[in-house]
């Protein structure tokens, strides 16, 4: 499979990211070993969590996931070797943690991912809110220069801010001789488009930062198998995707049917390939429940969209 370089990180990755978020939340750890083991057959090579991972649900605290996939590396020798492993400090159950990103706060932190992950150093670090207590951004890159230059980092990322914080960020690094983020971890799908076009777009390829997008199906909602409310029981994330059954969203819905007839191909295929060959985009992060899923994702890789298919969908930005 065809890699792609990670802004200036150094790291090549396939062209779609695994989202951690469902290991110990809507699938077990055994379900979750067969996901992934099918995700690297098919050639992909890299997997997203975070330290909040799964909270949100009963009887869970963080760090979940990190620990199932810490699990995973270990019952499978040498696959730490195959895999880069990206995940994040700062956040709780959707929004950002009230330790902040005080450098006290993410040291501690790290170790816990650390331990939970199995593994010496990680791939991929974000910061992943923006700090609530309003800690410098200065001290917060101290912090992140002190974990890469102990080999406990290899790369820093940011998630969920704008272009102006963004823009402040590198400043700071510049102008204090600290390494600046590396990758960004925008919210960015066929629906969801105002936020990461525009300014914060323009500066991620003006910086040469490497952007991952999550929520790259809506939440579920571009697979198309939610047609109407009759339809949010269908999984646990039904809930989330209600949102998004709007007129807009039924005219998304209709152009993602009309490029996926083209091709022979799902509705999350061809929103998945839209995001590949988005401007800017490394890569999007998706979640899968079952290894059958896994298989969509390597055929959206694998699709072409024309140019035709990709002013279809782009006749429903909003």
């Amino acid at each position: 499979m065809q890699k792609r370089p990670l802004g200036k990180t150094g790291l090549q990755v396939a062209p779609l990211v695994f989202g951690g978020n469902v290991f110990g939340w809507t699938i077990d750890e055994q379900t979750s070993f067969k996901v992934l083991d099918t995700f690297v057959d098919h050639g992909f090579d890299t997997i997203d969590t975070a330290d909040c991972y799964s909270a949100w649900a009963p009887g869970n605290m963080g760090g979940e996931s990190e620990t199932v996939i810490g699990n995973w590396l270990k019952a499978r020798p040498g696959m730490r070797d195959r895999v880069k492993i990206f995940t994040k400090v700062g956040s709780v159950t959707g929004g950002p943690h009230e330790g902040g990103l005080t450098e006290a706060y993410i040291l501690n932190a790290v170790e816990k991912s650390l331990s939970r992950l199995g593994v010496e150093s990680i791939d991929l670090y974000f910061a992943h809110w923006p700090d609530p207590l309003g800690t410098p951004y200065a001290e917060t890159l101290g912090a992140f220069q002190k974990l890469t230059q102990a080999g406990k980092v290899k790369a820093i990322g940011v998630s969920n801010v704008d272009a102006d914080q963004l823009s402040q960020s590198l400043e700071v690094a510049r102008t204090g001789n600290l390494p600046a983020y590396q990758v960004l971890q925008p919210e960015y799908n066929l629906y969801d488009r105002a936020r990461f076009e525009g300014p914060l777009q323009d500066l991620c390829r003006a910086e040469g930062l490497g952007v991952v997008t999550y929520f790259s199906l809506a939440s579920g909602f571009l697979s198309g198998k939610y047609r109407g409310t009759e339809d949010l029981g269908k999984s646990k994330r039904g809930g989330a995707v209600q949102k998004y059954m709007t007129p807009r969203g039924e005219k998304v819905l209709a152009a993602l049917d009309r490029v996926a007839d083209r091709h022979g191909a799902t509705c999350a295929e061809v929103a998945l390939a839209w995001l590949m060959a988005a401007p800017g985009v490394t890569a999007p992060i998706a979640s899968a429940t079952n290894p059958d899923q896994v298989a969509n994702f390597a055929r959206a890789a694998a699709l072409q969209l024309t140019p035709e298919d990709i002013a279809t969908l782009d006749e429903t930005r909003a």
